[in-house]
């Protein structure tokens, strides 16, 4: 790994988030393989070391992020620190190392190293198999407004959630059916009020949509911290729900059995707490225990005998179970945990991740009778719930944040260079960020290989995208901006099928004026690879969204080159460059072009991982495709990422390459690779 500064093995968190999911899973499905000797450290690594990446990571005057690898007197110094075997691994098997102008490695070396980087991190990772705890965290406003609907059977939404970027207007989503019509009506929410309208409870504000952690997803706990203020606003929201007049008979489900007077013939106390016992083991998630259901019992009766009505005393203490900390906060049971408390735990993390909202009756009863955590049980339900319509909610939730495409809603193409993408006082953006997100949908209800993902054969349009796509399209010009009506249509044209080369992708990693391939490329990097680029010094200018003078005939790749000369952008440059401008055929907003403004060839050749070349953009999706288990453990990792809420660790890569290889045997299905997520060790918290 002999190089210059230009190109780092660096030893940061993001650059190790690879490293975690990139794994090669040479040993899973394998029998467990012993530690490497010490002599195949000395006859092996160490003179690797020395011979090919002493010149950076070595030479006193000269050591790359301040790792020197001739320090490493012995392999215990390796099976010490986990991170830095998963980043070797990483640098060997992408080709990161050495750098494009250093003598390459020998085949068969780079083979020998990586099997004892492997043999390596088996024995670092035996050494450590502490896991990594899901952190306590409370609901995001998503999940909230989900649990409040499903705890009282409300029959419309409490508030307005913007973050659901589709709205089915035709009731396609039918995951049972395991079929997707041909024809569908949505609607984009954050680009149009009208998409706001629907039935829900009047005089009930949100409060303000959690961010989304770098790099991550909303539901991540540590960004989900409860503040005093934050807390307060909890409290008020919990009783203007129960006090809204759109909280009734006829909207809440649970009425008669929970909030209406009991018969004459029943005692009032016995029928409180029969009522509260099975409300706040659904809004626990757990057995209430016998202690604080008295405390709920005995608030309603003094309520009662203070001459309030038994429909607003049960109202008032409904409103004190969702602002109380168990039900706004997961995974925050202190006591000494047991099988059971385990299950009731699974219980919840399961039902969070694919409907995201409180488990069901079901969920908590095998969680009670101790059997969910039995594999054949777990499968099953996991297959139940997959096939049932609040699967909806992880669409709402997972691919939007995924893909990345609330990006989308600060786009502003110049209006005078691209009219075609305005229409009346909307934006084209309703349309592209609907199309992605029906051909996930897709993949997921008809149980698709993941590599549809990449380059699908279909997908989902409306008359505007046909325009976007083909300008001599016939489809006809219709202001559709509230149900619009989208048709699933075959792909023939490869350069269009899958979500990298969508107009929503194009248009939102494009500044108002050009094409970004730097934007791009970090996109691909981080959305297909799990690989984001570190941030930029703060001290490289921007390139100027129109070219001076004297750059006015140069293609955007040569204007750009400069960005490589520098030491600390170089390395950066030669992962993310080739995967941006392997999409420069497509303009600002989606559209094929051949060639710039001013008659330069469109130059998109470039090589993935060092290994796949490729001369346009179907061959760079082959290339892609080429490389479909390292894409599959990117995919992998990110769904496990969004089941824990929390970041991944190099001890989760054996569990990342294990789902993997699961959903590759089953032809990367996307029901497969969900399954092997929920039947994972640290979803079970094994």
């Amino acid at each position: 790994m002999n190089g210059t500064p230009t190109c780092r093995l660096r030893t940061s968190p993001a650059a190790l988030k690879l490293a975690a999911l990139l794994l090669v899973t040479a040993t899973v499905g394998m029998p467990s393989v012993k530690a490497a000797d010490v002599d195949s450290f000395s006859t092996i690594v160490k003179p690797a070391f020395k011979q090919h990446c002493g010149k950076c990571h070595g030479a006193k005057d000269v050591i790359e992020a301040e790792l020197n690898l001739l320090q490493l007197r012995a392999a215990e110094n390796l099976t010490d620190n986990a991170e830095l075997l998963s980043q070797l691994i990483e640098a060997l098997d992408t080709n990161a190392m050495p750098p494009e102008d250093e003598p390459p490695l020998p085949p068969k070396l780079r083979q020998k190293l990586l099997a004892e980087f492997r043999l390596l991190l088996d024995t670092a990772l035996t050494k450590d198999r502490a896991a990594k705890d899901t952190p306590i965290r409370r609901m995001n406003r998503f999940q909230y407004n989900n649990a409040v609907q499903d705890l009282f059977q409300l029959k419309r939404v409490v508030f307005a959630l913007p973050e659901r970027m589709v709205r089915d207007h035709s009731k396609y989503f039918q995951p049972a059916s395991r079929k997707m019509p041909d024809r569908v009506k949505v609607g984009s929410r954050p680009l149009g009020k009208s998409q706001l309208i629907e039935a829900r409870l009047a005089g009930v504000a949100p409060f303000p949509q959690d961010l989304r952690a770098e790099h991550g997803f909303d539901n991540r706990g540590d960004h989900l911290s409860l503040s005093p203020l934050l807390y307060e606003s909890f409290l008020n929201l919990s009783r203007t729900i129960v006090e809204s007049p759109d909280f009734n008979a006829k909207t809440c489900g649970i009425w008669k059995t929970f909030f209406a007077h009991p018969a004459p013939d029943k005692p009032v106390e016995v029928e409180v707490r029969h009522r509260l016992s099975g409300f706040l083991t659904h809004a626990f998630r757990r057995p209430v225990q016998d202690e604080l259901l008295d405390r709920y019992t005995n608030h309603v009766l003094k309520l009662m005998e203070q001459g309030t009505s038994f429909t607003d005393s049960m109202k008032a203490v409904a409103s004190a179970a969702i602002a109380s900390p168990k039900f706004l906060y997961l995974y925050n049971e202190a006591e000494q945990a047991t099988q059971q408390s385990d299950s009731f735990e699974l219980a919840s993390r399961l039902s969070f991740f694919l409907w995201g909202s409180i488990p069901d009756q079901t969920l908590l009863n095998l969680a009670a009778d101790g059997t969910l955590s039995q594999p054949a049980v777990l499968s099953a339900q996991v297959d139940r719930m997959l096939d049932d319509p609040q699967l909806k909610r992880f669409c709402d939730s997972f691919p939007a944040q995924w893909l990345q495409l609330d990006r989308i809603i600060s786009s502003v193409p110049d209006r005078e260079r691209f009219p075609d993408f305005y229409f009346s006082k909307y934006r084209n953006s309703m349309h592209m960020m609907l199309e992605p997100l029906l051909l996930f949908e897709t993949v997921l209800i008809e149980d698709r290989p993941i590599l549809d993902l990449i380059d699908a054969d279909f997908s989902y349009r409306s008359n505007r995208l046909e325009l976007i796509y083909y300008q001599n399209s016939s489809a006809p010009k219709k202001n559709e901006v509230v149900a619009i009506p989208f048709v699933r249509r075959p792909v023939t044209d490869r350069r269009y099928g899958g979500v990298i080369t969508n107009a929503a992708v194009m248009t939102m990693t494009s500044g108002p004026e050009r094409t970004k391939p730097i934007t791009r490329g970090a996109w691909l990097a981080a959305v297909i690879f799990n690989d984001p680029p570190e941030p930029p010094p703060a001290d490289v200018p921007p390139l100027a969204e129109e070219p001076p003078p004297d750059e006015q005939n140069l293609t955007l790749r040569e204007r750009l080159a400069a960005h490589r000369e520098r030491a600390d952008c170089a390395g950066c440059h030669e992962k993310i460059d080739p995967l941006g401008f392997a999409l420069e055929n497509f303009g600002p907003t989606g559209k094929w072009r051949d060639a710039y403004s001013n008659g330069r060839d469109v130059d998109m050749n470039g090589t993935l991982f060092r290994r796949n070349s490729f001369s346009n953009v179907v061959e760079f999706k082959d290339a892609i495709l080429a490389e479909k288990d390292r894409f599959a453990k990117a995919f992998a990792s990110h769904l496990l990422s969004f089941a824990l809420a929390r970041e991944l660790t190099v001890a989760d890569s054996p569990a990342i390459g294990q789902i993997a290889a699961e959903s590759a045997f089953r032809d990367y299905r996307m029901r497969a690779m969900i399954k092997a997520v929920v039947m994972s060790d640290p979803f079970r918290g094994i």
